[in-house]
């Protein structure tokens, strides 16, 4: 997509089953990533346009190191896709250890809380960018045992939202994501006897966030776009 090229997108998150998909294919339309994981080095995708920069976002003070970083690099930040996230389970609420409610929110929320302090500014600078964040399909229906991960992908959602409402005055556009169940290797390891074939495809998701980083989707925001594969 010719409208890609020279385009710089954040990804945070950028290693993975989903990362990976959504860097490569923002660097296969002619983007520059500049992609972000605890762990992540530029070799880790072998593409000129692609630089990377490590950041534990879970600590205030690395989202904010990290755009400056990108912008020191890059000189500008066009769109953050937001692919960072975790997940924890298979206990009943009252079960539930405060370690694990604390890590949900930490990893789901928290970052992205730190990543829009930080970024938000630069783009109202700029007048222009565009947000998005991969939440779950479970933020708008929980599952049982989930309590955790339900309840940090649903505030992921309605901070977002809350994101467009406060910048849409500059059309700065923030908008989620909520996969499905996703075809991952991860996945397909802790559910050996699911139909695989059901699942959302990583490279779909990644096609959705492309689409909400081009100009045609200069008029959606605030929006929470379901990505369920063939399991409705």
């Amino acid at each position: 997509m010719i409208e890609f090229e020279n385009r710089v997108i954040l990804v945070t998150g950028a290693k993975g089953g989903l990362g990976s998909a959504v860097t490569n294919h923002f660097l296969s339309i002619g983007a520059k990533v500049l992609g972000s994981s605890k762990t992540i080095a530029d070799t880790d995708f072998s593409n000129a346009r692609f630089a990377a920069i490590p950041a534990d976002l879970t600590v205030a003070e690395s989202a904010g190191l990290l755009v400056n970083g990108a912008i020191r690099q890059f000189g500008t930040i066009d769109a953050w896709v937001h692919v960072m996230g975790g997940f924890a389970g298979g206990m009943s609420i009252p079960e539930t250890t405060d370690e694990t409610w604390d890590l949900m929110m930490n990893i789901n929320l928290r970052a992205a809380f730190h990543m829009l302090r930080a970024i938000v500014p630069q783009m109202r600078q700029a007048g222009r960018g565009r947000i998005v964040a991969i939440a779950s399909r479970q933020a708008l229906e929980p599952g049982a045992y989930l309590s955790a991960y339900n309840a940090s992908k649903a505030a992921l959602v309605s901070l977002i939202r809350t994101a467009a409402l406060e910048n849409e005055d500059l059309g700065i556009t923030a908008n989620t994501i909520l996969p499905g169940t996703m075809n991952t290797e991860a996945n397909r390891k802790s559910n050996p006897g699911a139909d695989g074939s059901k699942w959302v495809q990583p490279e779909r998701v990644a096609g959705v966030a492309a689409f909400l980083c081009s100009d045609a989707a200069a008029d959606i925001t605030g929006a929470a776009i379901p990505v369920y594969g063939n399991d409705i």
